[in-house]
């Protein structure tokens, strides 16, 4: 009897230790590096909450994954994964939705403030609104048919948000390969990261105004096969008149699934934006070769995304006790109302 309490007592005692030692791993130097499973203890439910949002979002509108996919990435880009490019305008900052790169152009605000708001109900003031992005990225890539991946999650939001940085760090789809590369590089990302992430544009759309140089003008971008130039004359221009807010999908073939038919586009010219062709096209001998190389090997493609997404969402991440959780993703707290 009293060994049978002994062991019983023992085996409670482990397990008791094991769980303070899966606390501590996601506890432990809380200005260190991200990681999954953050949330654990302080709101378990939070990746459930935001796959169910995205879910719900997306079963009424399909584009609507890209465009959360979108988000993430134009929010890491202007001075880290930090929720900045959610913020509204205020009387100290002009924020970064109205940049050049983002006005009329990323969308999906509303589906993350609901998330948001059904998350503070559920433990308010633990998940923060850049983690929020970060999940909802990977959500939006499984429901398409994509790979999915561990989120590092850890991440704070911001004090503050800038126009001019996101003017400045969000590279123009009419930018040259030495231009992507550079801004890539800037961030800590390579050739390789470039090709891959530049693969979530196997779902989506994007405004005639972004790509009409290419099919205006005496010579058109040469670049273009000839039916698909043909075809996109016709879908942006009225007469010698581009219709800017035309949406012609990124993917021609298949539009709203996540594969690697995006690298068999741009290998027959057929890659929408020229920041896009132009990694076959005018590419880099290393760009080239691993459009190649996706094209022939999705798996390899999604493998490589995966790793591509994780780095990408640890660029310049606040932590620790830098930033803040917002209660609300529009406004910091100190502005809030929420």
């Amino acid at each position: 009897m009293q060994r049978g309490f002994t062991m019983a007592t023992a085996l409670r005692f482990c397990f008791v230790l094991a769980l303070i030692s899966v606390w501590v791993s996601t506890r432990a130097n809380p200005n260190g590096p991200l990681q999954p499973g953050y949330y654990l203890w302080t709101c378990p439910k939070a990746e459930a909450i935001i796959s169910a949002g995205v879910q719900r979002a997306v079963a009424q509108e399909a584009r609507m994954a890209a465009s959360l996919l979108r988000l993430h990435f134009h929010d890491c880009f202007v001075n880290g994964c930090d929720g900045s490019v959610l913020l509204d305008d205020t009387p100290t900052f002009e924020g970064e939705k109205t940049a050049a790169p983002n006005n009329n152009s990323i969308r999906g605000f509303q589906v993350i403030d609901a998330i948001k708001e059904e998350l503070e109900s559920a433990c308010p003031g633990h998940v923060s609104c850049a983690d929020i992005l970060a999940v909802a990225a990977r959500d939006s890539v499984v429901l398409t048919g994509g790979p999915s991946w561990e989120v590092q999650l850890g991440r704070r939001d911001s004090l503050t948000a800038s126009k001019a940085d996101a003017n400045n760090s969000i590279v123009s789809p009419t930018s040259d390969i030495s231009a992507l590369i550079e801004n890539f590089k800037d961030v800590g990302l390579t050739e390789k990261d470039l090709v891959a992430l530049s693969g979530a544009h196997t779902i989506g759309n994007a405004r005639c105004r972004t790509f009409s140089s290419r099919l205006m003008g005496v010579e058109p971008d040469g670049t273009l096969q000839t039916e698909y130039l043909t075809s996109l004359q016709q879908v942006c221009t009225q007469g010698f008149v581009i219709n800017n807010d035309t949406l012609p999908s990124l993917d021609l073939e298949t539009p709203v699934t996540f594969d690697n038919q995006y690298y068999a586009n741009l290998r027959s010219g057929e890659g929408l934006l020229k920041s896009d062709q132009l990694l076959y096209s005018n590419g880099t001998e290393t760009t080239r070769e691993l459009v190649e190389f996706y094209m022939k090997g999705q798996q390899e493609f999604f493998e490589q995304f995966k790793e591509s997404m994780v780095k990408m969402g640890n660029i310049k991440p606040l932590t620790g006790t830098s930033g803040e959780i917002r209660r609300n993703c529009k406004s910091i707290n100190s502005q809030s109302t929420a």
